[in-house]
């Protein structure tokens, strides 16, 4: 082998990997808290609003959030896998959270390679408890970020589902 292959397999090699690099990247999804599950018999006691950001980097997903406005003081915050948005789900994570009626969420855990392609396909949410909700207050889907519309402002396209743009395994 020529003096210039040589020299020119280092070139290669880094934009070879140059791709798979950018897929290693931490990649962030949010989440819009809000009542859930509503219904006559448990409106008074499911309220508060919050939000959410998860950062996948490499297997580790780390969690913050902030949330308030619950008619109770939180009591338990999770990481739920489901079969997509809406549908509650069984297998559950746990985060740290803030003991009071507003407060924050964190954590940092290990994800499953099932558990990873739950986060990219939206299929997992952030639950918060309290102590007049034990089973949920507040529900969110992980979603990639994406902005909001305003309230009466029409979008056009999937603007509300982003995670449909996603593969699905």
């Amino acid at each position: 082998m020529g003096l210039k292959r040589l020299r020119a397999l280092p070139v290669i090699a880094l934009l070879c990997c140059g791709g798979s690099v950018s897929a290693l990247a931490a990649v962030t999804y949010e989440a819009n808290l809000g009542p859930m599950p509503l219904d006559a018999a448990n409106k008074a006691n499911v309220l508060g609003r919050g939000g959410a950001t998860a950062t996948l980097d490499g297997k580790t997903l780390t969690v913050t959030g902030k949330f308030g406005d619950l008619p109770s003081p939180a009591t338990a915050a999770h990481l739920i896998v489901g079969l997509g948005i809406g549908v509650p789900g069984s297998e559950s994570l746990d985060l740290t959270v803030s003991q009071g009626q507003d407060g924050t969420i964190s954590g940092q855990v290990p994800l499953t390679a099932k558990q990873q392609a739950a986060f990219r396909t939206g299929k997992m949410y952030v639950q918060i408890d309290s102590q007049k909700a034990p089973t949920g207050n507040l529900w969110g889907w992980l979603l990639p970020q994406h902005q909001d519309a305003a309230p009466d402002v029409p979008q056009a396209g999937p603007w509300f589902l982003p995670q449909l743009d996603t593969p699905s395994r």
